[in-house]
């Protein structure tokens, strides 16, 4: 990064605290649009994205996040912190757990997700295992069904805040799953 985009991220006070984090301002067109984290020289552990909207006057909304990782056990789930905001009212959202239908697209798809939510106290908003075996009519009639039964699937309407979804296997299962929330109209 050079000095100026620097001293933008400064101003922001949005600056890593770490010198070997990166960092990047940019102005996009609506699109969809991917950042890939990688370890310098091949480096592995856990790393965070963070996507902040700088422009809070403007009536852009982001339509939908997602992450896909290695879910293990213990400390090593799939986590995906967001925060609904900037607005009165509470925020509908889908959340879903793809690992099934990664088959033949990554290696080791996670055979049987679970998925959890949280509220920003920690305490757990809603948990689903295989999607159809609740709110299946009205996660069908968001046109956004998981493609697998076995995958999981939460609506929920949430207040203005921090929240968190969790992804684990099922019977300590490990593997490949994606992780989304979905901003619904």
């Amino acid at each position: 990064m050079d000095a100026a985009e620097r001293s933008e991220i400064e101003a922001v006070g949005l600056n890593p605290s770490d010198s070997r984090e990166s960092a990047m301002i940019r102005t996009l067109d609506p699109g969809a649009y991917t950042a890939v984290v990688r370890g310098k020289n091949g480096g592995t552990g856990i790393g965070l994205v963070e996507l902040y909207d700088l422009n809070t006057t403007n009536n852009s909304k982001l339509a939908n996040l997602a992450s896909r990782g290695f879910v293990q056990t213990g400390d090593n789930v799939m986590i995906a912190g967001f925060i609904t905001g900037n607005r009165l009212g509470n925020v509908s959202v889908l959340i879903r757990a793809i690992g099934p239908s990664l088959a033949g697209k990554v290696p080791n798809p996670l055979g049987d997700p679970i998925l959890e939510l949280h509220d920003a106290n920690g305490a757990t908003a809603a948990i689903n295992d295989n999607w159809q075996d609740s709110q299946q009519s009205e996660i069908q009639q968001t046109s956004l069904a998981p493609p697998d039964a076995k995958e999981s699937a939460i609506l929920a309407s949430l207040q203005v805040g921090s929240h968190t979804a969790i992804v684990r296997g099922v019977n300590g299962g490990l593997g490949n799953a994606v992780i989304e929330v979905y901003n619904l109209p």
